[in-house]
This record gives structure tokens, C-alpha cells and sequence, in this order.
């Protein structure tokens, strides 16, 4: 998207002037806007989304609350050593906490909130080789984990097709959407000074004086900080993140209800292919984009049939409950994908004014609660872990 001089609404309006200005109404804008708020309750705050809350990936997503990284976790020891690799793990173990603490404990019925861990499944030896030596190292580190041969994975989940797996036995699921909205709606309820801006689709952030100028297409803004709470469309916004946070797109679809049979959300292939069912029976499938690699790798949001064609072969191949179940809904959503697979927050180099919070490569749910909270302390010269700190590039 792109906004023409036409469209423009500020031409005659005046600025609104605020201490911070928050561009991205996703999980990361929306926590980002409550960590703020809780640091410093006098702040006036304005978040901007350029369509609705929640239009981007966060309202897009399957709902899984997971640690860790996207690759295995023995990948993650391999790339960081056993102490950096435990760190990660545990910072998306305290985003789930604090979730929890903060805004699900009130309400888990009404957000689909379940801890029923989540499953790694092997269709390959050699995947489950990895598993194995995953849960050796895990269970060394003292991270709850549990190994299942064939069987098991047929009786708990009812899926076929795989020769093993283990289960992360920490991590939990949720409705995004109805997240995202507790999340606000705490926002709203608890501070007085948050405006919240949809419909404002940001196409020029620069600095002015002192202060920021924030134009929209919705009019503009002035504030001393602007937080990118942008993740994917990062980019098109400030050229510092082209080589760092990359737009991948994910594809998704869902079917009608059925008996429950899965036991908890599942992974497979390396991670890059997923499923859950929700407590009122759907199930949701995502992933394949390896089948697509350069098609996959942008901004534009529609499905493909060679990916969509490829989630109802695996339904029908591995989960028999679902093999004659009408498909009710097919989406997809843009990922921001970090150059190192971890989270981001930090300031410009060019502009310690403009800060940001992104990069969470397909594990937004599992880290941005936390990553805002991250980078709300550096907003006050607390010190945070160094894996985050995009000092690091």
C-alpha cells in the first residue's frame, strides 16, 4: 500500500502532539503502548494502525504461544552455545508468564487460553534424530520436555505419518484476535491518557526540530519519540531495516468443527508446518511456505493454490478426523523474519528518537509481550540481554 496526495487528510488539519507516538497496531504496538503506560502512567500516548487493530500478522497467526526460536533447540545451541541458547528459552518462558500475570489469568475462557504444551513431530528419521538430541539438551538444562515414540503420538493425538516426537510440555495456545483486544481494552481501562488510531496508514516519519513528525493518512502527528512497533513493513518506513527484518508471508486455513482428538498444537517438518484444534473444534493449518520459497517472500497477502492444494493433502494424509470436513476459511498474514531468526529492539543509529520492537520470525506471540517490555527498559536506561539488542548488527 502506498498513499497518494489525494488521499492525504492533513493538508488543512493541524498536528496532534503527543509524548509518544506508537505506528503499528499488532501484538508488539499494543504491548509496547501497555509497557509504557505501566512505566510512566502521565505519558500521553497515540497508536496508529494503518487498517484495523489486529489486520496484520497478529490477526492472522495460529494462536501459539511457544518458545524458543523458529529452528529446534539444538540448532540454537549449535549457533549460540548452551548459555545463550538457555537465555532465549528462557525469555519466551517470562513472555508467557507475564501474559498470563497481566492480561489472561482474568479471562482464559474467553480467550481460548490453553496450556496444553505443544508437540514436535518427526516424519523422518533424521527429523527425529534432531528431536532426540533436543530433548537430551533440554532435559540437561532442567526444560520441561517429554519424548514420544509412534504409538504414543497415534493414541494422544490421533495423527499418523510420524515416527516420533516430544512434547514442550510448558507451552500454550490462544485466540489472537481476542488477545490483542484484552490487551487494548486493559489499555483503555486502566490509563486515561492512550488515543487509539485506526484507518492512519503511516507514509513519512521524519524528524522535525526536536520532535518527530508522524504523516498519516489520516492526518499527523508530532512527539518527541516514535516507537515502529512495524515488524514486517518495517522497511518501508526506514531503510536500516531492509538487510534486518525481511516480509514473509504465511498461509493458513481452517475447518469446520469436529470431536476433539488432538491432544495439544503440533509442529512438524522442522517447524515449518503446523496445526491446532480450538476448544470449539475448528482446526487451523498453516505453514508449507518451503514449497514456495521466492513466492512467499514480500507484501502481498493473497493465498496460492500450490500451498493451500498442499495443507488439505497433509489434512488428509495425517489427520483422519478431518479427511471429508468442509474448509471454512483460507488466509494469510506477513511475518517479519530477523537476519538472525531473534527479536529486535533498540533506536536508529541516525535517530535516537525513533526506537522500534520487531523481527519475531513467526514467534510474535511467544516474544513481543515481553520484547515491548524489553524495550521499554532500554527507553530508560535499564540494561537488556544482548541476544535482543540490535547493537548486535
Amino acid at each position: 500500500m502506498s498513499v497518494s496526495y489525494w488521499m492525504e487528510n492533513s493538508h488543512s488539519q493541524g498536528d496532534r502532539v503527543y509524548d509518544i507516538v506508537v505506528v503499528g497496531g499488532g501484538i508488539a504496538g499494543l504491548s509496547t503502548v501497555y509497557w509504557l503506560a505501566v512505566e510512566d502512567p502521565s505519558l500521553k500516548i497515540a497508536l496508529i494502525e494503518k487498517h484495523k487493530i489486529g489486520d496484520g500478522a497478529t490477526g492472522r497467526n495460529a494462536g501459539f504461544i511457544t518458545c524458543g526460536s523458529v529452528e529446534h533447540f539444538n540448532r540454537l545451541v549449535e549457533t549460540h552455545g548452551s548459555e545463550k541458547a538457555l537465555e532465549i528459552w528462557r525469555f519466551s518462558e517470562e513472555n508467557l508468564r507475564l501474559l498470563k500475570e497481566e492480561i489472561i489469568d482474568s479471562a482464559k475462557q474467553e480467550l481460548y487460553f490453553e496450556e496444553k504444551g505443544s508437540f514436535s513431530l518427526a516424519s523422518t528419521t533424521e527429523e527425529l534424530k534432531e528431536l532426540k538430541k533436543t530433548k537430551e539438551l533440554m532435559s540437561g538444562l532442567k526444560i520441561s520436555v517429554e519424548e514420544l515414540d509412534e504409538q504414543s503420538i497415534c493414541d494422544r493425538l490421533k495423527v499418523s505419518g510420524f515416527v516420533g516426537g516430544i512434547k514442550y510440555c510448558d507451552d500454550a495456545s490462544i485466540h489472537p484476535m481476542r488477545l490483542l483486544l484484552a490487551i487494548k481494552a486493559k489499555c483503555e481501562s486502566r490509563f486515561k491518557n492512550i488515543d487509539f488510531f485506526e484507518e492512519h496508514e503511516v507514509f513519512s516519519l521524519e524528524k522535525q526540530g526536536q520532535d518527530r513528525l508522524v504523516r498519516t493518512r489520516g492526518g499527523s502527528f508530532i512527539a518527541p519519540l516514535v516507537v515502529m512497533a512495524t515488524n514486517a513493513y518495517s522497511s518501508q518506513l526506514q531503510d536500516y531495516f531492509k538487510n534486518k527484518i525481511f516480509p514473509t508471508r504465511g498461509q493458513i486455513l481452517c475447518t469446520e468443527p469436529v470431536a476433539a482428538f488432538l491432544e495439544g498444537p503440533c509442529y512438524a517438518n522442522f517447524v515449518l508446518d503446523y496445526f491446532r484444534q480450538l476448544p470449539t473444534g475448528e482446526v487451523i493449518i498453516g505453514g508449507f511456505r518451503q514449497l514456495q520459497k521466492d513466492v512467499e517472500v514480500g507484501y502481498s497477502d493473497e493465498t496460492t493454490y500450490v500451498i493451500q492444494d498442499a495443507l488439505e493433502d497433509f489434512l488428509k494424509v495425517h489427520l483422519k478426523p478431518l479427511k471429508d470436513k468442509k474448509i471454512t476459511h483460507r488466509w494469510s498474514g506477513i511475518m517479519g523474519f530477523s537476519a538472525d531468526g531473534q527479536p529486535m529492539v533498540g533506536s536508529l543509529p541516525t535517530d535516537e528518537g525513533i526506537a522500534f520492537v520487531g523481527g519475531f520470525t513467526a514467534h510474535g506471540l511467544g516474544l513481543a509481550f515481553h520484547s515491548a517490555k524489553v524495550l521499554v527498559d532500554s527507553l530508560f536506561g535499564r540494561e537488556i540481554p544482548s541476544f535482543i539488542s540490535a547493537r548486535r548488527f
